[in-house]
């Protein structure tokens, strides 16, 4: 079914619409959460409140790219549960290596309204668009997909040094880019 009607559905508040949701994106939302969670029914969880929280959400809005629409939804939720889980273990994972990572680019800047997040938001779309293809895909995969170094260097043939490499890159332009948009750091 064509997102346009699967969006119509959630305006008329036709349960079928979940049902379609889960058909059609129900991988897609699953590989997004079980790549931070690493927990298979942790990522299940977060799907079904991924569709809760869709439900919820439309109307009043119309998403435009509804799979992006679903892929963030999902990855917040999971990045929350991640966190909460975290708070109570307080142990080492892949995601804590990721925040690190970032942490350069993005510390102390605490986005405490919408203005604030959509304005960063813009400013990190921005600078994705000026980066080559490659470079861009190697940051999606390790920032939003939270792919590891071993199966970023895996899917694209490259050796993980390299690709450390083409991160930290990245991660320089990207602090330079959000000091230039008056992003304080």
């Amino acid at each position: 079914m064509e997102d346009e009607k699967i969006i119509e559905l959630y305006w008329q508040r036709d349960e079928e619409a979940l049902k379609q949701t889960n058909q059609k994106y129900g991988s897609f939302c699953y590989f997004i959460a079980f790549h931070i969670l690493k927990s298979e029914e942790d990522s299940k969880e977060c799907v079904n409140d991924t569709w809760f929280k869709t439900w919820m959400a439309i109307p009043p809005k119309r998403p435009e790219f509804f799979q992006a629409f679903l892929g963030r939804i999902t990855r917040n939720l999971s990045l929350d549960r991640y966190r909460k889980s975290r708070a109570s273990k307080r142990g080492g994972g892949a995601m804590e290596v990721i925040y690190d990572e970032l942490e350069e680019c993005i510390s102390g800047h605490n986005s405490d309204t919408q203005t604030e997040s959509i304005v960063i938001t813009d400013a990190v779309s921005h600078f994705l668009t000026g980066l080559s293809h490659d470079a861009r895909i190697i940051f999606v995969r390790r920032y939003w997909y939270a792919d590891s170094i071993v199966q970023i260097a895996q899917r694209f043939g490259m050796s993980e040094s390299k690709v450390k490499s083409a991160l930290m890159r990245s991660r320089n332009k990207l602090k330079v880019a959000l000091e230039e948009e008056g992003i304080t750091i």
